[in-house]
């Protein structure tokens, strides 16, 4: 293997892990991102290693978190699921209550505002995570961060309403 690889992947799988954390809200889901995201990388590392891997990781977790929201819509898991998470550790301290919030948001607006909000993207970073337009870029964070102070605000008004 080479040492480039294994120096990249020790350096970058903490922000990969936040980032994917921002998007999924489960620890588990996250790690699960970031694992396929570097065996991709791994897969092209000649051709990516020299160039800009940390984007592309980036960018492939993003896009892989859209596919699997398509999925996921689209399967039924049979049986029950267990009721507790295993021992998976975010190091991401962020709150749960933007957490539930970000579940609230479509894949692409939370993808939006977790790559704005996490990686510090501008409307063209973000438009080539998602793979679309600098506009639908635009649009969808705008619409995300919108859409999230709104569920922010529902929640505050809820819990000092009850």
């Amino acid at each position: 293997m080479d040492p480039r690889y294994e120096e990249f992947v020790a350096v970058e799988t903490p922000r990969l892990l936040r980032v994917a954390y921002g998007l999924t809200g489960n620890p588990h889901d996250a790690w699960d991102l970031v694992q396929e995201a570097l065996v991709r990388v791994g897969m092209k590392w000649r051709t990516v290693g020299d160039g800009n891997p940390g984007g592309y990781a980036h960018t492939t977790l993003v896009r892989l978190n859209i596919d699997r929201g398509r999925r996921l819509s689209r399967e039924r898991l049979p049986g029950v699921l267990p009721d507790h998470d295993g021992p998976v550790r975010v190091d991401a301290v962020l709150d749960p209550a933007l957490i539930e919030a970000l579940r609230g948001l479509p894949k692409q607006q939370r993808a939006a505002v977790v790559l704005r909000a996490l990686e510090d993207l501008d409307h063209a970073g973000i438009a080539e995570r998602l793979g679309c337009s600098v506009g639908t870029a635009r649009s969808h964070l705008s619409r995300g961060l919108a859409r999230l102070r709104e569920i922010l605000a529902e929640r505050e008004v809820s819990d000092h309403g009850a």
